[in-house]
């Protein structure tokens, strides 16, 4: 897909976003802004998917194909509203999100067999060993596809997210593809104040990894072009590390920048005001 057509999915994901968190007045809008750019990418230009009449379809095994897997499950509402847009499930269905009887939970779960979910992801630290878990099982199956996982920032602070980084070089997961969200906030303000992750690329380099940093997150021709560089270091003996520098609230000028938009809704006048600075593109829900 161009990168024309991408921005223009990414601003209809944007205004899903606003008005699902707005709608049941609960969730986590900014770094799901933040992250618009990337989970587009792959879902709309990088992944390989099993599809039919130009829609996804949804196997929960996954065998050839490329899989995705949310670490950071707070920010649900970008990812399901990218994976409705796709296809996997009705678009009409963002309505419910976080009410009573949805498939579509706060943080994703796989008990409500929603389609696009593999994995119930929210307690942080957990996606990159589930994510390597795959990758194993894909190379012992003789499976070429490539297993991509995003992490928040924040979530660095894990311990758990350590341990897997690294058992995943140790074991030449090759067919691996990480992502940080770097936007410098967490729930209780700036990574630098609250547990300061210094040197994420040394540290990762110096684990083994082979690290690639996307200085504009949310430049969609920037992204594109940093996932085609992650490929194309795949099959070399070590996993791939993509360092994407994004802003929390991206899209949204006053959501932008604060770790104040981590988890607040925004109310019937700032709806308006954020709807009034993203395009329609794709149709409201």
């Amino acid at each position: 897909m161009e990168i024309e057509q991408l921005e223009k999915v990414a601003s209809q994901v944007r205004r899903d976003i606003v008005r699902m968190v707005h709608g049941c007045q609960s969730g986590h809008p900014g770094g799901s802004l933040g992250c618009t750019e990337i989970l587009v990418a792959l879902y709309f230009d990088s992944m390989k998917i099993k599809e039919e009449n130009g829609k996804a379809i949804f196997d929960m095994n996954g065998t050839g194909e490329d899989l995705f897997f949310l670490s950071n499950g707070h920010i649900s509402p970008v990812w399901y509203s990218v994976l409705a847009h796709r296809g996997y499930f009705p678009v009409a269905e963002l309505a419910t999100f976080r009410k009573l009887d949805s498939r579509l939970q706060g943080h994703p779960t796989t008990h409500e067999h929603l389609e696009g979910i593999r994995i119930a992801s929210g307690s942080l630290g957990q996606g990159m060993s589930v994510a390597i878990g795959a990758a194993y099982a894909k190379k012992l199956n003789k499976d070429n596809s490539t297993v991509y996982v995003l992490m928040g920032d924040g979530e660095q602070q894990e311990g758990q997210v350590w341990e897997a980084a690294t058992f995943a070089p140790h074991h030449e997961m090759d067919n691996l593809i990480a992502f940080i969200d770097l936007n410098g906030q967490q729930i209780d303000g700036p990574t630098v104040k609250v547990m300061n992750n210094r040197d994420l690329g040394a540290k990762y380099s110096a684990f083994g990894w082979e690290v690639i940093s996307v200085e504009d997150g949310n430049d969609m021709a920037a992204v594109v072009k940093g996932v085609k560089e992650a490929k194309s270091k795949l099959g070399q003996g070590k996993p791939v590390m993509v360092l994407l520098h994004t802003g929390m609230g991206y899209g949204v000028d006053f959501m932008m920048g604060s770790h104040k938009w981590h988890g607040v809704a925004p109310n019937d006048a700032q709806l308006a005001e954020a709807l009034g600075q993203l395009e329609e593109t794709l149709g409201d829900y």
